[in-house]
């Protein structure tokens, strides 16, 4: 496995992944080199994107994995992965989220995030199960 920082080249795959990216959303992406892409041997397989709060707080806004890559261990290779480079680059704490019906708050767990929060969308234009917050200290 292997992440590589987007380019203007994964768009396409990276829109059909993430439905909440737009074209002015994907060129911060590449230009601030924020959103990755992750690849098995010559296949792309994946994506992750961060963004850094209050400039001292790196938070994962998604990993998405294609169906036929999932439980197989990229996403969790891919987090420690960015975990490491968030130490390497000074950060004391990552936080991360996912959807309260999504599966993903137990891969968190186990990789040693602990619950720390969450919002309620209901009746906004967002509208969507709870979002949970999950940090890690480094």
């Amino acid at each position: 496995m292997e992440i590589k920082v987007v380019t203007d080249e994964d768009k396409e795959f990276v829109m059909s992944m993430d439905h909440h990216v737009n074209d002015i959303s994907y060129a911060n992406r590449v230009y601030t080199r924020t959103g990755y892409v992750i690849w098995e041997g010559n296949q792309r397989i994946g994506i992750m994107t961060h963004c850094i709060l209050w400039d001292h707080l790196p938070f994962m806004n998604v990993i998405i994995i294609k169906e036929e890559y999932r439980n197989q261990g990229f996403a969790k290779q891919a987090i420690i992965s960015w975990e490491n480079e968030m130490k390497r680059q000074g950060y004391k704490i990552t936080l991360i989220s996912t959807q309260a019906d999504e599966g993903a708050q137990h891969l968190y767990r186990k990789l040693g995030y602990d619950d720390c929060g969450g919002l309620v969308f209901h009746n906004t234009p967002f509208d969507q199960p709870m979002e949970l917050f999950f940090r890690k200290v480094l």
